[in-house]
């Protein structure tokens, strides 16, 4: 049995079958004009035209359609107000807890993956949370300024109220994320939320905001230690905190020379505009502050050499940034901002293989305070059955 095509033309039927069993698109068939003729007609059977579609061209319309869904979740104002289209924050907020999750590392041994995947939810969770605080605090001056004129509650695609709920959703999620932590590492994560509402004032009071911000993006190089041994080796951690809080200076001294013009006309203060033209000397020291205080959390923690060339690759990477730095040159602010989460994640397996090559055997001064209270107790004991 043969069928007919709108072209007239004719077609067996196990050809056909095997044209389907080969996918091949026939646009140019019409299922309900097929009509049934005798075997011996197939004679005047001729090539079928056909315009099968290309594969390239599948893959051309595929793509289309996830860039088309790619600009829909961009434009979103719940996504945009989170920052989700520019991961940049949360992946800076995210390695200072990796690396004293690393740091809280068995001699040997790997991190935690559970509390690596935990905080790196978190730190989604809670930049955006923080960024929603900022665009609360900050509508009027957005406004004002060009980079920021587009936020969703200064378009108005968002209100207020809006943000509120969003907001409360939000952290009830980070609530969620810090429970699953001990109480004394929920505890300490709680007290960082003063830090992340008053932040955004700091830019109308002083000169330094980028210190309270590097004090409330490094929380986590305090938090993710606690999480693992339920309290903070501040021998270890302090030094890690404070190389943070340097290394958050010099990368938002960067990225605030983008908005310096429109700083100074609306007013808002930070360090871009306190250093000025010295900004590459004042990076340098905070460079070399970061550096010591890297070695010095190296050293308590009898890290192995991995650890010191993955600091040696960082200063030559922060050294680069400032030697080349245009400052008046916003686009090269902003790549030099963005190449800071090189930084972070050189640091991390630094210290991940730093600690895998250590020891075993290694008493490492992670655990100085439980060994301290042990020396302590011990010592009372003594002391009362003499």
């Amino acid at each position: 049995m043969l069928l007919r095509l709108k072209s007239s033309r004719l077609i067996d039927t196990r050809t056909w079958k095997k044209v389907l069993n080969y996918n091949l698109n026939y646009t140019t068939l019409e299922i309900p004009k097929i009509t049934f003729i005798s075997s011996s007609s197939f004679s005047t059977c001729k090539n079928i035209n056909y315009s099968p579609i290309k594969q390239n061209e599948a893959n051309t319309v595929t793509k289309n359609i996830v860039k088309d869904y790619f600009e829909k979740f961009r434009s979103s104002p719940y996504v945009r107000i989170m920052r989700l289209d520019r991961p940049i924050g949360s992946l800076l907020l995210y390695w200072p807890c990796s690396w004293s999750i690393a740091v809280a590392a068995q001699p040997g041994c790997i991190p935690d993956l559970y509390m690596l995947a935990l905080f790196a939810s978190g730190a989604i969770i809670m930049r955006g949370a923080g960024c929603t605080i900022n665009d609360m605090w900050d509508k009027n001056i957005d406004a004002k300024v060009q980079r920021t004129s587009t936020r969703p509650l200064v378009t108005g695609e968002m209100t207020h109220l809006d943000a509120w709920f969003f907001l409360g959703a939000q952290l009830g999620l980070g609530l969620l994320i810090l429970l699953e932590l001990n109480w004394n590492a929920i505890l300490l994560g709680a007290s960082s939320l003063g830090l992340v509402i008053v932040y955004p004032l700091m830019k109308r009071i002083t000169n330094w905001p980028q210190f309270v911000l590097g004090m409330t993006f490094n929380w986590g190089a305090l938090l993710g230690f606690c999480a693992i041994h339920g309290d903070v080796n501040w021998a270890a951690c302090l030094p890690l905190y404070t190389a943070g809080i340097c290394w958050t200076i010099i990368y938002d001294t960067i990225y605030a020379h983008q908005d310096r013009v429109d700083d100074l006309i609306v007013g808002v203060k930070s360090t871009a505009l306190r250093f000025g033209r010295d900004t590459k000397k004042w990076l340098t020291c905070f460079a070399v502050l970061m550096n010591s205080s890297l070695i010095t959390t190296g050293l308590v923690c009898d890290l192995t050499w991995p650890y010191y060339a993955s600091i040696s690759v960082i200063a030559a990477h922060i050294g680069q940034q400032i030697y080349t730095l245009n400052i008046d040159d916003p686009n090269d602010c902003a790549k030099k901002f963005l190449s800071n989460n090189h930084v972070g994640l050189i640091l991390f397996l630094g210290i991940v293989i730093g600690v895998f090559l250590q020891n075993p055997d290694t008493t490492k001064n992670k655990d100085t305070t439980k060994i301290l209270q042990s020396l302590n107790s011990n010592h009372v004991v003594q002391l009362e059955g003499k």
